[in-house]
């Protein structure tokens, strides 16, 4: 900065630019909202607390250990007094500071910089909240509560002169304490033990305990105030003292630079790619088996809002993973919308209509949809389990799960990978100390790196990295700010990595059938009811059982059916055995014959109702037989139906006509729902159309509070005429226009008292119903309601 230093935050921000401004705006959100008046407004909010906490808790470890050295420093501060308490980091000085003043943390000339008021607040070391520069209170602060004429005794002690009030005094010793020479020479006459008690508390923590009488080297050092009393037997050591014995520096450990790059493996970014390709076919798999099984089976909402344990378990079992895994896959068709209660006073989850809409969807454009779901939303599976802090069980998909920080974090690590060379897969632990670099204040430890190795996990089930590294149809997805991704170029980028679907299998002579590739859609909905899936990768091998076959009958086909089926999907000739198998579960199918009376059994063959009835496991069934042929029992139909099929047998379903009848349910739907709301723990970033009209309605408003002197081509004509009446439509479409160019538009609104005027806009954002601009009739930034606008015309 050049010319005269400012005397306020708000003058330098009057010196600043727009594109400046519009940095500032960006890197800290939570300015925007309410849009500020002008810029003593913006001012002013950039100094609260919540927003200083906000824009501290995403500096990285150096440029925070910059702001801490401000605060440890005198006030206003030079660059040369600056970078001596901060040996070694010379070189990275510079960009630290323009983080600092870029995020209106700092202000002033370089010669006499300050920290603004709340930051030094938050950052200075106090007995309760200790600094990570391990220093203590200055000798001013500890000397506060001290009699003057203890004052004239530290003065003595030390070997200076006495004053006439204690202000002098504190101010004498005060000097001597930063005088290097003269401090050394006193500290020189220490007696033995005393440096080794200062020694114990320069890196910190500074507070130490004494007892009521305290040693002679002890008692040495509170005659010349080199240890201050802070209460009944404790003492601190003052600042000056400590940087004295620590050589000026700040902080024991400088962390200037980032950790270098600790790579685990190098791919060639085809394979890194092709590997991913891998996993985006499994997840996409994975999320429509499980919303297909929960189109009949859908499990109950608990009360408490969520899914069961039993359920969840149930879930990991259709998908053949591991819980965790399944509450994840659960969490994400969650948050892309395809799954919901369906609203009933029985809730149950079930697919969305969004689901079908998705399943018709390119595979690429699914993933696309996966992928931007899970980059924002803030819910952590990982959860699911746990207990809250009232020791309440976490359920999948229920309250509770929300971590603000979460998509920050996820798409800070993403930005990592990002940045390594294509294939380059990086060791967990180097992220997990990169992050710990970068955020060092967002989260605790524990919950950043439990985030962090979350991220990385779920990127590679996901597909968005394969074999470690970041994939190319990822990067897209990761530009910033997050409203400059290109998902048409990821989509471009994946699709080429993707297989066809096959229209075919091969049959085996042990009752199973080998899918080389993915199924198409339909084939494998049809391999899914006729057989059971035994194991999945690259190619996925169907195991045909009776149970299986049962299911394809009990799902409308026709032995013969099933038979064409087979041979026309087979590759290879149909084996023998699974013909005979087929054949013989046909053959014993519906011989039993349920049906409701409470429900009742009827089968020609004797012996075989009387093997049911004879079997203990059909105890609980309350079985008993009316006729040679008819056996009734006190259970649903579709209990009766379940427990037989379990103990074995083969019953079928009949009709009140005595037909036989297959149990197919139509698929389920809940209503249409809205994309679940993210919780983030701070307001998402603006994006360049916004930042514009924004510094321009608060440039606006400076002139307006004669802040700043209006320039002639500022001036805007008073309205004139009668007020202009648009349709809705145009109105909408003209204020949206005027808020991307920057453009001032005249506006007919009527009061809350009927009464129609006119007023001259700047519009800064058109949405929710409302229109929030710089109404340069009254000279402030106003929000205005649609309704209430009649119509609008250009100037």
């Amino acid at each position: 900065m050049t010319g005269t230093s400012p005397r306020t935050l708000a003058d330098e921000l009057r010196s600043r630019s727009d594109a400046e401004l519009a940095g500032l705006l960006r890197a800290r959100a939570d300015l925007l909202s309410p849009l500020p008046g002008d810029l003593s407004q913006l001012a002013t909010r950039a100094g609260t607390r919540a927003s200083v906490l906000r824009a501290i808790e995403r500096l990285d470890a150096f440029t925070l250990q910059a702001a801490e050295a401000l605060v440890v420093a005198p006030q206003p501060c030079s660059f040369p007094a600056l970078a001596a308490l901060l040996p070694g980091g010379e070189d990275r000085l510079p960009d630290a500071l323009a983080t600092l003043r870029a995020r209106a943390l700092l202000w002033g000339r370089p010669d006499a910089m300050r920290l603004v008021r709340t930051a030094q607040e938050l950052l200075a070391p106090t007995a309760a909240r200790p600094s990570s520069t391990g220093l203590g209170p200055s000798l001013a602060e500890t000397a506060a509560g001290i009699s003057p004429s203890r004052m004239q005794d530290l003065l003595t002690h030390a070997g200076l002169p006495p004053t006439h009030d204690p202000v002098s005094a504190l101010a004498a010793l005060t000097t001597l304490f930063a005088d290097q020479e003269r401090l050394a020479t006193l500290l020189d006459e220490a007696p033995q033990g005393a440096l080794g008690a200062l020694d114990r508390l320069t890196w910190g923590p500074p507070y130490g305990e004494v007892s009521a009488h305290p040693a002679p080297h002890l008692r040495w050092l509170l005659d010349r105030g080199l240890l201050m009393p802070t209460g009944p037997g404790t003492v601190v050591l003052p600042r000056e003292v400590a940087l004295h014995l620590r050589g000026g520096r700040a902080h024991r450990e400088l962390r200037a630079h980032p950790p270098a790059p600790l790579l685990r493996f190098e791919h060639s970014p085809d394979a890194a790619d092709a590997a991913a390709a891998g996993a985006v076919h499994a997840a996409l798999t994975v999320v429509e088996e499980l919303l297909t099984a929960w189109e009949t089976e859908t499990p109950a909402v608990l009360r408490a809002g969520g899914l069961g344990v039993r359920e969840l378990k149930r879930a990991a079992v259709t998908l053949d993973v591991a819980e965790p895994e399944a509450a994840f896959w659960l969490e994400l068709s969650y948050a892309a919308g395809l799954l919901a209660g369906d609203g009933a006073a029985d809730e149950r989850y079930a697919p969305t209509p969004a689901y079908d809409d998705w399943l018709a969807m390119a595979p690429e454009r699914r993933w696309l949809r996966l992928v931007a779901a899970w980059l924002t939303t803030t819910r952590v599976p990982g959860l699911v389990g746990a207990r809250d802090g009232k020791g309440r069980l976490l359920a999948a998909l229920g309250p509770g799960l929300d971590r603000g920080p979460t998509a920050e974090l996820r798409r800070a690590t993403l930005r990592l990978l990002s940045a390594l060379p294509p294939g380059a897969a990086p060791e967990p632990t180097w992220v997990l100390e990169r992050m710990r670099w970068e955020l060092p204040r967002r989260v605790p430890d524990e919950t950043r790196a439990t985030l962090c190795r979350a991220a990385l996990a779920e990127a590679e089930r996901l597909g968005v990295t394969g074999r470690g590294a970041l994939t190319s149809f990822a990067r897209p997805l990761l530009a910033e700010p997050p409203g400059a991704a290109d998902p048409e170029r990821a989509a471009a980028l994946l699709a080429p990595f993707l297989p066809e679907p096959l229209d075919h299998f091969l049959l085996q002579a042990d009752l199973t059938a080998v899918a080389p590739g993915p199924l198409r859609r339909d084939l494998r909905q049809a391999m899914a009811v006729a057989a059971d899936i035994e194991s999945r990768g690259g190619a996925t091998v169907y195991r045909f059982t009776p149970d299986s076959v049962r299911r394809a009958l009990d799902a409308g086909w026709s032995a013969a059916e099933l038979h064409a089926f087979l041979a026309a999907r087979s590759r290879t000739p149909v084996p023998q055995p699974l013909s005979y198998l087929v054949d013989d579960v046909a053959r014993r199918y519906g011989r039993l014959r349920v049906g409701a009376a409470a429900s009742y059994l009827l089968c020609d063959d004797e012996s075989l109702l009387t093997q049911v009835v004879a079997d203990r496991r059909a105890e609980g069934l309350r079985l008993r037989r009316i006729a040679p042929t008819v056996v009734i029992s006190g259970a649903p139909p579709g209990t009766l139906l379940e427990r037989l099929r379990e103990y074995g047998y083969a019953p079928a379903a009949e009709s009140a006509d005595g037909a036989v009848v297959t149990l197919p349910s139509e698929p389920h739907r809940t209503p249409a729902r809205t994309l679940p709301e993210p919780a983030p723990d701070s307001p998402p970033a603006a994006d360049d159309s916004l930042l514009s009209a924004a510094v321009r309605a608060i440039r606006a408003g400076d002139h307006a509070a004669g802040a700043a002197p209006r320039t002639p081509a500022g001036r805007v004509p008073d309205p004139a005429g009668p007020p202009p009446r648009t349709s809705s439509a145009d109105t909408l479409a003209a204020l949206r226009v005027a808020a991307a160019d920057g453009a001032l538009v005249r506006i007919g609104y009527v009061g809350a008292d009927g009464m129609a005027t006119q007023r001259i806009l700047s519009p800064v954002r058109v949405e929710g119903g409302f229109v929030t601009a710089f109404d340069h009739t009254a000279d402030e930034v106003r929000t205005y309601p649609l309704h209430r606008i009649t119509g609008t015309a250009g100037l």
